[in-house]
């Protein structure tokens, strides 16, 4: 017998959203540990907002949502919030009941301001590197460092000399010109910087994202977004390391490619109390001489430095997760404070993707 068609159904559900979303989603365990974190940071919700006024949405869900838009590659906040009007995986996830009015997409400009301000990115990784079920993932002694490059939200038209001359033809000519950071900067990103990955490769106007790696499984417990130069990489890995061999209190190896091969780099992580497991640069120079390397036999000669240098390639899973499935690629923000607290969101939904593997291994 041939069942009646209703177009619309029914014009009630009384079926949750918990029994819509099958038993082994991943989103399910995932949901376990942010919801653990959000819990954990209840004081610093409370002290992000006044006590009295119209009530505001609240930020366990903007966080949540923010999550959603990483794993699931959503472009821009105004597709994420279509995607939650009639998604009810992604209404679930939010905690949003099914009759519950989607927010506006001007939502996230007005408060993202106040989660960079409270340091909430920095707080949720430090949570949930700290969740009970997480902690005993984590290597406190092995550790690896590595930049890549942020494309800008930003063209190379906008990027114009400083004194305003050379506007006749609003930039859209600029072959054969001399352009610097020096002398030039973007109208449309003031904070990006022009520059290129490799000789022969083309220069963009981009920023420089680091992230600090623990070797035991590859989970990232860092990460910071600087100005795109060439010691940027350098100073960044000095920073995070110094911070981590004072969590930790004792030394701490970092392993790092050859970029980071230079004497004064190597002499400062030493000073900080870290072993610098860094590839040695030795290759030849344009005058046929072969390149001296700051780092000599008294630590290539142990077999830690072996297991680093082989570990620390693991952190090209971060990068090439952000890049093809997350935000990295290219940020639709603008301006650094905004570009780290992307790039931060992106380090902690790849770790979110991750542990619960790992948890069950």
């Amino acid at each position: 017998m041939r069942g009646a068609f209703e177009d619309q159904g029914g014009l009630f559900s009384y079926i949750s959203l918990e029994e819509r979303v099958p038993e082994g989603h991943p989103l399910r365990k995932i949901r376990e540990y942010v919801r653990a974190v959000l819990v954990d940071m209840e004081r610093t919700f409370s002290r992000m907002y006044a006590k009295e006024g119209r009530p505001s949405i609240p930020p366990e869900q903007l966080l949540s949502a923010l999550l959603l838009k990483a794993f699931y590659s959503v472009r821009s906040e105004r597709q994420l919030m279509e995607q939650i009007n009639y998604n009810l995986l992604f209404r679930w996830f939010c905690g949003l009941s099914p009759d519950a009015p989607a927010w506006d997409a001007t939502t996230f400009t007005k408060n993202r301001e106040r989660l960079q301000q409270g340091d909430v990115f920095e707080r949720f990784m430090t949570a949930l590197l700290r969740h009970p079920k997480v902690e005993p993932l984590l290597s406190n002694e092995h550790f690896s460092v590595d930049g890549t490059l942020i494309e800008a939200w930003a063209s190379h038209k906008s990027f114009k000399p400083k004194d305003g001359s050379g506007d006749d033809d609003s930039g859209e000519n600029f072959h054969g010109q001399k352009r610097k950071n020096d002398t030039h900067a973007s109208t449309t990103d003031s904070d990006s910087r022009l520059y290129r990955k490799a000789q022969g490769r083309e220069a963009k106007l981009c920023y420089m994202g680091h992230a600090l790696m623990e070797n035991r499984n590859g989970l990232a417990v860092g990460g910071i977004v600087t100005l795109a130069n060439g010691t940027a990489e350098r100073r960044a890995a000095e920073k995070m390391l110094k911070a981590k061999a004072k969590e930790t209190g004792h030394r701490i190896t970092a392993a790092e490619d050859k970029a980071y091969d230079t004497a004064d780099h190597v002499a400062a992580l030493r000073q900080l109390g870290v072993t610098p497991h860094v590839a040695q640069n030795d290759a030849k120079t344009k005058t046929g001489n072969r390149r001296a390397s700051a780092i000599d036999a008294r630590t290539t000669r142990h077999d830690g430095y072996g297991m680093s240098q082989t570990r620390r390639k693991m952190i090209e899973c971060i990068f090439g997760w952000g890049k093809q499935h997350g935000t990295m690629r290219k940020t639709k923000h603008r301006g650094l404070s905004r570009v780290a607290a992307d790039f931060l969101l992106n380090l902690i939904a790849y770790n979110l993707i991750r542990i619960p593997k790992l948890v069950a291994a």
